[in-house]
């Protein structure tokens, strides 16, 4: 009879495993705190246990967004999930968010609906917050408004906490900047700029602090970083351990265990040469 029993168990825990599918992209999973080479499901094991976990993408990278969606559903398999918070939600858009959350069906023109901001592709978020908005989790913003980087920009505001002040933050945030704007952007408005990059971690890490938990923020790598992103604000507020954070890379970019502690390389995109392209329409800055 024990015998028995215990060949159901391990019927059940197999076909559990096995409800879970295969992930849409393939790549190398690694623990960077170890070294040691995950499989996927080893790396959702880990990924169920924290409270808050961040998954760091490349906006324009369809694989990273495949892989998102599929670990949404698959943790959500693992153990109920608190919320879902995407950077490309803004404060002015939560009404409709949970307006439509009460809707069955979802409208037609969902991304119309949403108010859905041009910037962020729909095609790739889409399905993302298709799937989220059917589950019984709130999806919640948590980015600026437009209004506040505006604010922000003209009058940059007083930034508490120790580590979120660091040279070597700033620095590291200022080069990033300047890299993403191909180098154009004037110095006068790096400080600005600046600004506006931390004050939307901060408002993330507020967010994500108040959600309910197990939460899980789909965000930009930046901001992801465990070393100049949302977990440094997340401490500098208080909380005494930063959230685990995943990231998605492509193969031949660098990420350290500083960064994340898991990286997930998704096959390389062919480049683009999207400087030459800013460099022929705008010309280099003044003063440069």
């Amino acid at each position: 009879m024990k015998t028995r029993m215990m060949v159901f168990l391990a019927a059940l825990l197999l076909s559990a495993c096995q409800h879970v599918a295969v992930p849409p992209v393939s790549g190398e999973i690694r623990d960077l705190r170890s070294g040691q080479t995950l499989t996927a499901q080893e790396l959702l094991a880990r990924l169920a246990e924290p409270s808050r976990l961040i998954v760091g993408e490349q906006h324009d990278n369809r694989d990273h967004h495949q892989l998102q969606l599929w670990l949404l559903q698959a943790l959500g398999e693992r153990r109920p999930q608190g919320s879902l918070l995407l950077e490309m939600l803004t404060p002015v858009q939560q009404q409709r968010v949970d307006d439509v959350r009460h809707t069955s069906p979802l409208p037609s023109d969902l991304s119309g609906a949403l108010a859905w901001q041009p910037g962020w592709d729909w095609n790739l978020y889409g399905p993302i917050v298709r799937f989220a908005l059917t589950q019984p989790y709130p999806l919640l913003a948590a980015n600026l408004d437009t209004p506040e980087v505006r604010t922000v920009y003209a009058k940059p505001p007083t930034l508490s906490g120790t580590r979120s002040n660091a040279p070597t933050v700033k620095n590291e945030l200022l080069a990033q900047i300047s890299d993403s704007h191909c180098g154009l952007l004037p110095e006068s408005q790096m400080p600005a700029m600046l600004a506006v990059q931390q004050q939307r971690d901060r408002r993330i890490a507020e967010r994500l602090r108040a959600a309910p938990m197990p939460s899980l923020l789909f965000t930009g790598a930046f901001h992801a970083r465990k070393d100049v992103g949302v977990p440094i604000h997340v401490l500098d507020l208080g909380e005494p351990k930063a959230p685990t954070v995943l990231m998605l890379a492509e193969q031949g970019a660098e990420v350290t265990s500083a960064m994340a502690d898991y990286v997930w390389y998704t096959p390389s995109t062919p480049p683009q040469d999207y400087c030459a392209q800013m460099r022929k329409q705008f010309g280099k800055p003044s003063g440069q």
